[in-house]
């Protein structure tokens, strides 16, 4: 083998991009390869080495051989006097590694390890890429792009290619061949193809590295970015908070005549950014989340973790922003949900709420009042679990309570019963209190809805109620009461 094949592979090393030594590890085992080929179909278990001289290119083969009185096969056996001038303590059955160059081996080389060098030369390269780009996930890089295919875009990374699928791409944003963008490393995985490379112009992790090249006080730690929420191509906002005394941290950011964050909103392709000043206080960092909206006041409510913010009625459209992309992006900001009302609604629906509190109170009032001047009366709960009130049953009360007494109170418009002391049940009156509802004979009603006559028992008749507190004027045998009856029959 001659000198300029090593040349060549210095070549192959700078073309690829990789370390030549790794090219001539794999030329090792390549060459490795092509010797026990000249071995036969079933050469026995031997080791073999391959050592590519770096000055000469010259490849020497080291094999093993067995020691032995008589040599039959020259290409696994070895005479003892031939090996002791190889090592002198030697013995026979012994193995002794000796080289084996053969005498055309540069052209055997040459046919037979051609399609492993070339794909272990692939594999180095794509080690060597997997290796340079591991430890860079979560980077910002720059990447030309090269071509579109079925909606991904295609990036040229020196020597690797980086894919951006259709998720991780800015809706509206266009690209062409030869374009240059930053794009941020989102994952590097291993395949049988090689490396792959996913970027992304879409991941909020952009914007903080964008304001990390941009803005020195980010990247030397004295500013600090405590929540991003971006609408990819439309708006972001970046909440900041400064960690030393002395330092606006939002000034930092946008930079003198808002250079700084002119540069990034370049780079974005016109997306628009809001920096907003960060603050441990839960109100005044939803304030400042609305921005560039003014805010009245904030109430909290921590249980659901939901705020309702009053803005200036002129403000309010502000503050929502166009189809509710402000008060959107300022909860995935603060992480709070967020509803906006104006100075004038809020009055209004204050203004409501006491009315319906004034009412209510006025009604309970009211009904106390009525309760306070009403009989109680005494019955006792029916089977059913049903008590009956001016020939009326109400119910049902539970089967716990039957054949128990409770007390009823009623006003004009409820009836209200009581067991121990303790009211259990109210309902709507079926008529009016100051009523006796007249029935026809062997019917009544459950909450004001009439029962079938089978239902009703025979004793109906009040508790207090007793054929002996009749008057001494009142004769059943009154033909005019029989008379009446009888009209009403």
């Amino acid at each position: 083998m001659k000198s300029d094949f090593y040349s060549a592979i210095s070549q192959i090393a700078a073309e690829r991009g990789i370390p030549r030594e790794a090219i001539v590890d794999v030329m090792e085992k390549a060459l490795v390869t092509a010797y026990k080929r000249t071995l036969g179909s079933n050469p026995p278990p031997m080791e073999v080495t391959v050592r590519l001289d770096p000055q000469t290119g010259m490849a020497r083969v080291y094999a093993e051989k067995q020691v032995v009185e008589e040599v039959f096969d020259e290409r696994f056996e070895i005479a003892l006097d031939a090996a002791r001038r190889e090592r002198a303590d030697v013995q026979l059955g012994e193995t002794i590694s000796v080289e084996s160059t053969p005498r055309d081996f540069g052209r055997i080389a040459a046919q037979t390890a051609k399609q492993v060098v070339l794909q272990g030369i692939k594999e180095v390269e794509r080690e060597f890429i997997y290796g340079e780009f591991a430890n860079r996930e979560g980077d910002l890089i720059t990447a030309t792009v090269q071509r579109t295919s079925k909606g991904n875009v295609i990036f040229e990374l020196g020597k690797a290619e980086a894919v951006m699928p259709p998720k991780e791409q800015v809706e509206g944003d266009r690209y062409y061949h030869g374009q240059r963008l930053r794009v941020y490393l989102l994952e590097i995985r291993r395949e049988e193809r090689g490396p792959r490379l996913i970027v992304s112009r879409a991941n909020k992790n952009l914007i903080l590295k964008l304001f990390e090249m941009e803005v020195p006080e980010i990247f030397n730690g004295t500013v600090e970015i405590k929540s991003i929420a971006r609408e990819p191509g439309l708006r972001t906002k970046v909440a900041v908070s400064a960690r030393q005394e002395g330092i606006d941290p939002v000034g930092s950011c946008v930079g003198m005549r808002g250079i700084r964050i002119q540069n990034i909103v370049n780079e974005l392709n016109g997306e628009k950014i809001d920096v907003v000043q960060w603050s441990p206080d839960v109100r005044e960092f939803i304030a400042q989340s609305l921005s560039p909206a003014q805010v009245v006041e904030v109430h909290l409510n921590e249980s659901d973790r939901s705020a309702m913010v009053v803005v200036p009625d002129k403000q309010l459209s502000l503050a929502i922003g166009r189809e509710g992309q402000n008060v959107r992006l300022a909860a995935k900001l603060t992480g709070w949900r967020i509803d906006i009302k104006s100075a004038t609604a809020l009055l209004e629906e204050e203004r409501e709420a006491a009315e319906a509190r004034e009412a209510a109170e006025a009604e309970a009032m009211a009904t106390e009042a009525e309760l306070s001047h009403s009989r109680v009366e005494s019955r006792k709960v029916r089977p059913d679990g049903t008590v009956v009130y001016q020939s009326v049953r109400y119910g049902p009360l539970g089967d716990e309570l039957a054949g128990e007494n409770v007390q009823l109170r009623a006003t004009s418009q409820k009836l209200y019963i009581y067991y121990n002391d303790r009211l259990i049940a109210s309902y709507m009156l079926a008529g009016d209190a100051d009523e006796e509802p007249l029935l026809l004979e062997g019917e009544a009603t459950v909450n004001g809805l009439r029962d079938e006559p089978n239902d009703r028992e025979p004793h109906d008749a009040p508790d207090d109620f007793d054929l002996h507190d009749a008057p001494d004027d009142f004769d059943l045998h009154d033909e005019s009461l029989t008379d009446e009856n009888q009209s009403l029959r």
